[in-house]
């Protein structure tokens, strides 16, 4: 049978130890103690049936045995810590795919990415639009979702940041579409059909009534945006989503922003082993979400 190699401890002790002949310095070294650079010499020593070194006044001298040993101990080590490096390369620079739903992405993520690859070029961070329930593990690492739905037990759910909602138009209509803090009655109303209840949820959290608007549907939300920096009409707006037209003054929010209850989530996989990117990039954008946490 093949004999039980000697303590792994005891040999990173030794090589130190060999490559600085001096049981001070190795200890310095390894942050260890004198006596356990001796003591696991010792062992080596006692184990192999030769003595390593030579001591003479508290210096030390490998002997042939021990020179032969600290070869073989070199070249082992630096082939671990080579796999290791190798190992840590491929898991930090495996790709990460992010699912996430499609105007948060074309409007809060992909305009604050370039800040990430500049902090991170070593992680290869993959998005696609997805909304609703999602299978992670198949494709997808990481989704970023609104918890307008169920959300699966099976996925941690990690608290992003809350959903604010007002209505928002090209600033020079305001005075077109709004007087006195109210939404005027022939304002158009831009609707979507991916969230098809924007504007009852505002109404029922600002008590304004929405009767005899002039109204327009589009098919996706962001499509309902755009149409209100176009001039076409008022747009529910997320404050997350605008918040970058709010700043270029592509857009104006006269009755400002309300929390309608709902929050932005992201899910992982609970059990599935994680890749390095994955973790610097959930890191990021939590840190992220903290920041623009509040309207």
């Amino acid at each position: 049978m093949r004999r039980q190699i000697t303590s792994l401890p005891a040999l990173e002790c030794f090589r130190a130890a060999a490559e600085l002949e001096s049981f001070s310095k190795a200890a310095d070294q390894l942050n260890l103690t004198h006596g356990a650079i001796s003591r696991a010499v010792r062992l080596l020593e006692e184990d192999l049936g030769t003595a390593l070194f030579v001591r003479r006044n508290r210096a030390v001298f490998l002997t042939d045995d021990g020179r032969q040993l600290a070869q073989a101990v070199a070249y082992g080590f630096d082939h671990i810590e080579g796999a290791i490096q190798s190992i840590r390369a491929a898991r930090i620079q495996a790709p990460v795919t992010v699912s996430c739903e499609p105007t948060l992405m074309m409007r809060w993520l992909i305009p604050r990415m370039a800040g990430f690859h500049a902090r991170h070029p070593e992680c290869d961070i993959r998005l696609v639009a997805g909304g609703g329930p999602v299978a992670l593990g198949d494709g997808i690492d990481l989704a970023i979702r609104r918890d307008d739905f169920d959300l699966p037990a099976s996925y941690p759910a990690e608290f992003l940041f809350a959903e604010w909602i007002g209505p928002v138009c090209r600033p020079d209509l305001q005075t077109r579409f709004f007087d006195q803090g109210q939404l005027r009655s022939d304002a158009p109303l831009l609707h979507s059909r991916t969230r098809s209840s924007a504007w009852r949820d505002w109404s029922g959290l600002s008590r304004e009534g929405l009767a005899a608007h002039p109204e327009q549907q589009f098919e996706h939300f962001y499509f309902s945006l755009q149409a209100a920096i176009a001039g076409l009409g008022v747009a529910i707006g997320p404050w997350h989503l605008v918040r970058d037209d709010l700043r270029n003054g592509l857009l104006a929010a006269p009755l400002s922003f309300r929390q309608d209850g709902s929050s932005y989530v992201l899910l992982a996989a609970g059990k599935a082993p994680g890749k390095a990117a994955q973790g610097v990039f959930r890191n990021w954008l939590m840190a992220l979400a903290q920041e623009d946490s509040m309207p």
